[in-house]
């Protein structure tokens, strides 16, 4: 049977241009906003307006995109050595998107899709949203491959050993006993959650994870806190919000380590490592990191590989 490895992945600008069809994308998923069609038009226009100019302007200080699509076509390049099947990028909200894949899949007679969520832990808000476009263009196009989905891999012991490396590789030089560790997962309202979403317990299991396998290697940190970040509006979020975390300071050692996020992008390259620096910065903290995200590490690209192979 011929296969075809796609990495899904939220996506983000390549340019600045690029921003408002990132949003109006996100906002018209129903995944994102639960509601009907009606009012889902009615509330992403108020978001939008309201929030492009300044998201724009965030792209400009990154340097006019989001590093997100050349990280990932980095991290293809290796897992096409790695695999020997054919490696695409599905985004959901911008190019490429999973179109493009799919009809070079479908002419060069694909029989089976292996999809890689690049989201670790499970929601509907990113895996359930980016399998289903998946199934949908497939279907639209008439096209009827195996599909086959990935395990979230939030608790695989490879993927916590590649985690801590990447804690480790920020903290070099620095003694982590010093530092508090704050674990920073991309929030949600709390209606999707209460609705059912997995995405909490699965965040609070690689916490857990990450603890123990800290403590079966001696490394110890001033304290370890599950964090959420990138709330939106006045609704309830998970808590505790890393934004009040930092303004609230029990210790002014930290270390950020972006939990949820795979490849870096504007939610850790902007927010975590400008915008949230700027709150440490203004109360005088003695030290704030932030650890990088796996990207095309050669650790990643074997976990890819691995959970490839034994499909």
């Amino acid at each position: 049977m011929k296969q075809a490895l796609l990495l899904l992945n939220m996506g983000g600008p390549n340019t600045v241009g690029e921003v408002e069809l990132f949003l109006r994308n996100m906002f018209a998923d129903k995944n994102i906003l639960p509601m009907n069609p009606y009012m889902r038009k009615f509330v992403a226009n108020i978001i939008i307006s309201k929030r492009l100019e300044e998201v724009k302007e965030n792209y400009r200080l990154l340097g006019g995109k989001s590093p997100l699509p050349e990280l990932t076509q980095k991290l293809i390049e290796k897992l096409s050595l790695k695999i020997g099947i054919p490696v695409y990028a599905a985004m959901r909200y911008v190019p490429p998107f999973a179109d493009k894949a799919l009809f070079q899949c479908q002419k060069e007679g694909i029989e089976e899709l292996i999809l890689f969520p690049m989201y670790p832990q499970y929601s509907t808000t990113t895996t359930l949203s980016s399998v289903e476009d998946i199934e949908q263009q497939c279907q639209e196009m008439g096209y009827e491959p195996k599909i086959t989905v990935i395990d979230p891999y939030y608790d695989d012991y490879d993927y916590i050993e590649a985690s801590v490396a990447k804690i480790m590789e920020a903290m070099e030089g620095k003694d982590t006993s010093e530092y508090d560790l704050l674990l920073s997962a991309h929030g949600l309202p709390m209606s999707i959650i209460k609705a059912g979403d997995p995405y909490e317990k699965q965040v609070e299991g690689n916490v857990s994870a990450i603890k123990t396998y800290l403590a079966s290697k001696g490394i110890v940190f001033h304290n370890i806190k599950l964090v959420y970040q990138s709330k939106v509006g006045k609704s309830a979020w998970l808590e505790p919000n890393l934004a009040d975390v930092l303004r609230n300071p029990t210790h002014r050692k930290v270390l950020v380590y972006p939990l949820a996020f795979t490849i870096d992008n504007s939610e850790t390259v902007f927010e975590l490592d400008i915008e949230h620096r700027e709150i440490a910065q203004k109360l005088k903290y003695e030290d704030y990191v932030v650890a990088k995200c796996m990207n095309d590490d050669d650790a990643f690209a074997d976990l890819i590989a691995r959970r490839v192979k034994t499909v």
